[in-house]
C-alpha cells in the first residue's frame, strides 16, 4: 500500500540569514525585531518607545494556512479512504444470509445451554440453604 501524500524535499527548507534566530526578524531597515510582533513593536523598536500595539490580528495569515492545511489533511484522509473501500472485497447475499443464519443459531444455544445451568445451580443453592 503506497501513500498517496506528497513528500516535501530536504532540500526546500527555508533558510534564515546568519545570526537570525527563530523568534527574531528583520523590518525595512534591517533592524532585528521580535517576529510575533505587531507593526506598533517595530515602530518602537526603531524610535527606543514601548510599542502601542502588541496583539496580533485576529485572522492572521498563520490561522489561515492553518485552517488550509486541516481542509488539505482531511481530503487527503477521505481520498485515501476511498482507495481503500474500492480494496474490500464485500460478501455475497447468499454468504451474508448465512452467516447471519449461523450467529442467531449459537445465540440460541449459549443462551439455552445457560439458562440450563442456572436452573440447576439455583436449584441446587435452594437444597444446601435449606
Amino acid at each position: 500500500m503506497g501513500r498517496l501524500l506528497k513528500k516535501k524535499d530536504p532540500g526546500q527548507k527555508k533558510k534564515r540569514a546568519p545570526g537570525e534566530d527563530a523568534g527574531l526578524s528583520r523590518d525595512g531597515s534591517g533592524a532585528v525585531v521580535p517576529a510575533f510582533a505587531g507593526s506598533g513593536a517595530i515602530a518602537a523598536a526603531r524610535s527606543g518607545g514601548q510599542p502601542k500595539n502588541v496583539s496580533a490580528p485576529k485572522n492572521t495569515v498563520g490561522s489561515v494556512a492553518l485552517k488550509v492545511k486541516y481542509v488539505d489533511q482531511t481530503l487527503q484522509f477521505l481520498r485515501e479512504v476511498k482507495v481503500e473501500l474500492k480494496k474490500v472485497v464485500w460478501p455475497s447475499r447468499k454468504q451474508t444470509v448465512a452467516s447471519t443464519v449461523v450467529v442467531i443459531v449459537l445465540v440460541l444455544l449459549v443462551s439455552l445451554f445457560l439458562g440450563i445451568v442456572d436452573l440447576g445451580l439455583s436449584s441446587l443453592i435452594k437444597v444446601v440453604l435449606s
